[in-house]
């Protein structure tokens, strides 16, 4: 029996490694959000700590420069905060493209896989009927021969 060669392999191969590549793209994009979440969650920390320096500062003597210090902390982190809010939607986005990219990558290679699959059946097909056409004419030819001595 004949070995069985894709000529396409090189670029079944190829999709492989792009899909591959998507894979990694997209773990890293997923680890890039989740950073960014994480700094946002520090920074909603930092606010809910200065929100109650403020109440504190509020039941104890008011000391207008120390209430106005903690507002204004409390105004820049909110600003951090709408900021960081805007980097994690980037971050949603970029997720969003590669999760798209490796939608495409694995959809290409399984349209390659296919194109194999069925390659391989026609090649498969094409070797029962040359082993068919040699047992058909090796038994004409026993045949024959009987035939021959026979008479």
């Amino acid at each position: 029996m004949a070995k069985f060669i894709y000529r396409m392999q090189g670029i079944l191969e190829l999709k492989y490694k792009m899909e591959n590549q998507a894979k990694n793209a997209f773990g890293a994009a997923n680890a890039a959000l989740l950073t960014e979440q994480e700094k946002l969650e520090a920074l909603e920390g930092r606010l809910e700590g200065y929100e109650e320096e403020g109440r504190g500062l509020r039941k104890n003597k008011v000391r207008p420069v120390e209430l106005r210090e903690n507002q204004e902390a409390i105004r820049i982190i909110q600003d951090m905060i709408a900021a960081q809010q805007i980097e994690i939607r980037k971050a949603q986005e970029k997720v969003e493209l590669c999760r798209q990219a490796l939608q495409e990558a694995m959809m290409e290679r399984k349209i390659q896989e296919k194109l194999k699959d069925n390659a391989f059946e026609a090649f498969m097909q094409e070797e029962n009927k040359k082993e068919s056409k040699e047992i058909d004419e090796l038994t004409s030819y026993t045949y024959g021969r009987k035939a021959v001595a026979g008479q």
